[in-house]
């Protein structure tokens, strides 16, 4: 790295603006000049200059050839193997069909007046960042962690039921949703496996097929980050004025 987490927390904010531009900019740099850097980040040349100094460099020119040097570093660098099955699963979302599913959700979603998100232990955990990501965008949702809170006459009839539940398999969680089932809620579950019974209870599913992982003594290990980018995803599809939110800004 051509800059140290020193030398970036030191920088003042007109240096911070060049190493924010140049970061995200690494492919056009070694083929701008230095007057080019520095209309493009709205300082002088000598600015420009001090700060390829402050990064080791006399000279612009060598900066340049050791952006390029980072360019193809960072390109050439295989993804670290805990990595690649997440990297495959994005990959794998840029379809019609994962596309259906998501806006299908968010219709489901949206015509719903009462909208819960519920899972036990991790999952619960995601279900009160996903009702909270949910309100932040405008469709007001309740989260639950706890899947023995007593259903009863404490919801209407009718709403939204978002659980979810990485094996599917967990009895309590299961049993939550019958219960919500008599109360005419429609049900959208979010599992690793298709075939687990909570994708047998519910009337839409949403799977993400990772590596089921167990560490310390049985302890799940099984990534979630799926879980948290179909949520997310299927948010940013959900405009509250009735119509889905610009695709183009989502993915």
């Amino acid at each position: 790295m051509m800059f140290s987490y020193d030398t970036i927390r030191e920088m003042n904010e007109t240096e911070l603006g060049i190493y924010t531009y140049i970061t995200a900019n690494l492919d056009k740099i070694p083929f701008m000049t230095i007057r080019e850097l520095s209309g493009a980040v709205h300082v002088s040349t000598s600015t420009v200059l001090r700060f390829c100094n402050t990064a080791g460099f006399e000279k612009y020119a060598e900066f340049k050839e050791a952006v390029q040097s980072e360019k193809e570093g960072i390109m050439n660098t295989p993804p670290q193997e805990d990595l690649k099955e997440i990297l495959q699963y994005m990959t794998g979302t840029n379809t019609s069909a994962f596309e259906e599913k998501i806006e299908s959700a968010a219709a489901l979603i949206r015509k719903a007046d009462t909208v819960i998100f519920a899972g036990q232990g991790s999952s619960g955990t995601l279900a009160k960042y996903g009702a909270r990501y949910f309100t932040n965008l405008g469709k007001f949702s309740v989260g639950l962690e706890d899947t023995f809170y007593p259903v009863g006459n404490n919801f209407p009839h009718g709403g939204a039921l978002v659980v979810l539940s990485e094996s599917g398999e967990t009895k309590e969680v299961n049993n939550f949703v019958l219960q919500f089932r008599k109360k005419d809620f429609s049900i959208l579950s979010i599992t690793n496996s298709p075939h687990s019974t909570l994708a047998k209870l519910s009337d839409w599913n949403i799977s993400y097929m990772m590596n089921h992982e167990r560490i310390n003594g049985g302890f799940n290990a099984t990534t979630q980050v799926p879980v948290l980018f179909i949520m997310e995803t299927i948010a940013r599809r959900i405009d509250p004025c009735g119509g889905f939110v610009d695709k183009k800004n989502t993915l």
